[in-house]
């Protein structure tokens, strides 16, 4: 990671952007960070927008916090969950074959 004082960059900022590879170039201000340049070269326009999406985000943090304090579901559980019609033990028809002719 690249830091530069916001005052002392004096290049154009496609020059710095140019530069930078895979790098992330940090702007500051007083030493504090206050932009930051990141490369998107294998970012997909859909991860780039949940990245910064603040219900996506929250929806994120709540899950961690589930799982860490031990609020999970089996597959079974979540099968039983989304798919509450069907049971294991309903026998399936068998498929019907076209007819020829």
């Amino acid at each position: 990671m690249k830091r530069i004082e916001l005052s002392s960059a004096v290049r154009p900022l496609a020059d710095y952007a140019a530069d930078l590879r895979d790098e992330i170039l940090v702007l500051t201000e007083r030493n504090r960070a206050v932009v930051a340049v990141v490369p998107l070269k294998n970012v997909d326009r859909e991860t780039l927008a949940l990245s910064h999406h603040s219900e996506f985000l929250q929806l994120i943090e709540e899950a961690r916090a589930e799982i860490a304090a031990g609020r999970t579901l089996s597959l079974q559980d979540m099968k039983r969950a989304v798919l509450p019609g069907r049971s294991s033990n309903r026998r399936r028809r068998p498929a019907r074959r076209a007819r020829r002719g």
